[in-house]
């Protein structure tokens, strides 16, 4: 079933509305889509890079959207749902401690969900969830996600399809390691 919802999303890069496609796909993947947008971005990339720079910001701002929804179904699914039945199972404090954690490192959270192959929908619904200050998400959200779309789009543009097999098989572990050295370098400045 996977594998026939990433063929059609890949067929979706040849549509003539594919910009539309785009749209939509980025903005599921970020609440409920299994597919990342980059599946439909790298081919009409390729096809059309003068539209780098366009393909990019409609991804992003989709995918901010998108995200901005998965945020609301952890706000509103928890409290009518989650919260009566941990009290029901006196975990209700449990709660509290867990969501004071996220939203302590809930900047970087985002930051890396948003840029490296880790599920982002994930991250917007616990965002939601725990009570993540809204404009703390929305300025992380884009900050990733632009990071994320716009290298995608510079690459392709820069080196066109020699670079695909690099960005489909890599670029999420270069992310990982870029998030993991910021990470590093700021627990560096700390200690110093």
């Amino acid at each position: 079933m996977i594998r026939a919802l990433y063929d059609w999303t890949l067929s979706m890069a040849e549509h003539p509305r594919a910009l539309w496609v785009l749209a939509v796909v980025s903005f599921a993947e970020s609440s409920v889509f299994p597919i990342p947008p980059d599946v439909l971005m790298i081919p009409m990339i390729l096809a059309a890079p003068q539209r780098a720079w366009a393909i990019a910001g409609v991804a992003l701002i989709s995918s901010v959207l998108g995200g901005l929804a998965g945020y609301a179904i952890g706000a509103f699914a928890y409290e009518s749902v989650g919260r009566p039945v941990l009290e029901a199972l006196g975990k209700d404090e449990a709660m509290a401690a867990f969501n004071e954690t996220f939203n302590g490192v809930g900047f970087w959270a985002v930051l890396a969900a948003g840029v490296t192959p880790f599920p982002y929908k994930v991250i917007t619904i616990m965002s939601g969830w725990t009570g993540l200050n809204l404009a703390t998400f929305l300025v992380t959200s884009v900050l990733a996600r632009g990071l994320r779309f716009f290298v995608v789009a510079a690459l392709l543009r820069a080196y066109g399809a020699p670079i695909r097999d690099f960005i489909e098989r890599r670029l999420g572990l270069m992310f990982a390691l870029f998030v993991g050295l910021l990470l590093g370098g700021f627990a560096v400045l700390r200690v110093l």
